[in-house]
């Protein structure tokens, strides 16, 4: 008899948006009359760019003809891309080698997969809260999580504490759920921290075409001594609306070394990429060739055009909270807006209260950690009009 992975036993029972999903269902079953408005779940409403929608066609003819017709695919993804990504990279002040970008079918897969090429053994560090994929992956690994608090106090940006050690420490900035996002001197805490540990920082960029002020660092490689310590993840899905097309992208810089249990200097891009090679097919050309519009000046503008109207939608959201002198954060450089429950309510409590009273689906915050607990997130990923419905509804609920 095979045995299973029983790490696997000590994952929670349902996984938090399925627990959502089931509640709604539920909800609508029993109440086919009303009109349930969605601004949980982080996807997007707006259609792709024009541009883009032209490059996948492109891509799809190419597949029609024996002189254009691509198989596989190189697994690290086509160079036209990867040399897109570094030249975007390099707009933003940031340098990257073409060969250290390892095209992919977006960040959640990634942030989980990477876990292959460390050992069992390493002491993880993950702020509370935080999106599940972090702990559940380490979780399947039976790995040791250590949590590091993120509070309103500290505006849910935890900085490193130097009694603790790690091995690995996941960040995400713009936050995924909070919305909060690191300047440039607490990123430098976090890379120090790494460099003195002789850590990896495993940063998650996945909003980081939300960030409007150009203060505030949109890569872990825009901190100096980071390409020593950190391996970034970033997606298309909320730059560019790919959450259904499905295209990211990981750095892994070949100056990440370390030193294997023999004696040997390893590099994580050769065993990432050996990982690659090994368990991955690459994305297909088709995607690939939508994804490099994304990086030409048109097609950037088109994505920016749809981030200002989620934006928007997340101003609307932030304004009535403001005007009801209930305290929330993000909204500015993030589409999330994460904010205290009314009249001390745990998250899953106003949950329902605002299905049955509202109808209207955010995501409680306890679904990302112990200090989620009395705070909800909603997203400015809707329609316009949904959200100004929704946010009419909860002004008047509230």
């Amino acid at each position: 008899m095979p045995k299973i992975n029983e790490n696997y036993l000590n994952l929670k029972e349902s996984y938090l948006f399925t627990e959502i999903n089931h509640r709604v269902a539920e909800y609508t079953k029993n109440h086919p009359d009303k009109k349930v408005i969605r601004l949980g779940i982080g996807d997007v409403t707006r259609p792709l760019g024009s541009d883009i929608i032209k490059a996948l066609h492109e891509g799809v003819d190419a597949m029609a003809s024996a002189e254009t017709f691509k198989g596989y695919g190189p697994e690290q993804g086509y160079a036209f891309l990867r040399d897109a990504v570094a030249k975007y990279y390099a707009g933003h002040g940031v340098s990257i080698d073409p060969g250290d970008i390892f095209i992919s079918d977006g960040a959640k897969s990634d942030t989980g997969n990477i876990t292959d090429i460390f050992g069992d053994d390493n002491v993880i560090l993950i702020p509370d809260p935080v999106y599940p994929v972090y702990v559940d992956s380490n979780v399947m690994c039976g790995r040791k999580i250590t949590y590091i608090s993120g509070t309103a106090e500290n505006g849910f940006l935890p900085l490193p504490d130097k009694n603790i050690h790690a091995d690995l420490i996941y960040i995400c900035s713009p936050n995924n759920p909070t919305g909060a996002v690191y300047n440039h001197e607490q990123l430098k805490a976090w890379v120090d921290y790494a460099l003195e540990n002789e850590a990896v920082i495993l940063f998650d960029a996945a909003y980081e075409a939300f960030i409007s002020d150009p203060e505030l660092p949109r890569s872990i490689f825009a901190i100096e001594g980071a390409k020593k310590c950190a391996i970034e993840f970033c997606s298309l899905s909320k730059t560019a609306g790919f959450t259904g097309t499905r295209c990211g992208y990981t750095i892994v810089p070949k100056e990440l070394v370390f030193k294997a249990s023999d004696g040997r200097q390893v590099s994580l891009n050769a065993l990432w990429n050996r990982r690659q090679t090994t368990k991955f097919n690459g994305t297909s050309y088709i995607i690939q060739k939508g994804a490099s519009a994304v990086f030409t000046e048109e097609g950037m503008a088109q994505c920016m055009e749809n981030i200002q109207y989620y934006k928007e939608n997340a101003r609307i959201i932030c304004d009535v909270f403001a005007k009801k002198g209930i305290r929330y954060f993000g909204g500015e450089h993030s589409p999330y807006i994460w904010f205290e429950c009314p009249n001390g309510m745990d998250s899953w409590e106003f949950f329902d209260y605002l299905l049955n009273n509202a109808q209207v689906v955010g995501t409680p915050g306890s679904g990302f950690g112990e200090n989620g607990q009395g705070f909800f997130r909603l997203t400015g990923f809707g329609t316009r009009e949904n959200t100004i419905e929704a946010m009419e509804r909860i002004e008047k609920l509230l």
